[in-house]
């Protein structure tokens, strides 16, 4: 019996962009908003930009499982979009830094106990 192996490939490999713009004027809405963000930490997904979350999915089913937990996480109101990427394509992604970075922040004094 021949085993078969799971190879990977930056093809099958798929990585997921959560993009979204909620209304955040009322309280209600802030906490939908909050709550939404903090769902998608919860199912592994980090920042890349304010409203942007990125995620690895490590085959294309598994991007679909995911797909589905961010649909039953959509507050009522705004607009959340899915991009789909291979791991191909995400490792082509380009990003540009301002070359005015502001300041690091200042260092705590620190405390001698001795």
């Amino acid at each position: 019996m021949i085993a078969t192996q799971n190879v990977l490939n930056g093809y099958k490999i798929m990585w997921l962009y959560i993009m979204f713009d909620l209304p955040v004027e009322t309280k209600q809405q802030r906490k939908a908003a909050a709550q939404f963000r903090k769902d998608l930490l919860k199912d592994g997904f980090v920042m890349h930009q304010f409203s942007v979350y990125i995620r690895h999915c490590a085959s294309f089913e598994a991007s679909e499982v995911h797909i589905k937990r961010v649909k039953t996480m959509v507050p009522d109101e705004g607009l959340v979009s899915i991009l789909k990427v291979t791991d191909k394509q995400f490792g082509d992604t380009i990003q540009f830094v301002g070359k005015k970075r502001s300041p690091p922040p200042s260092q705590p004094v620190q405390l001698e106990l001795f």
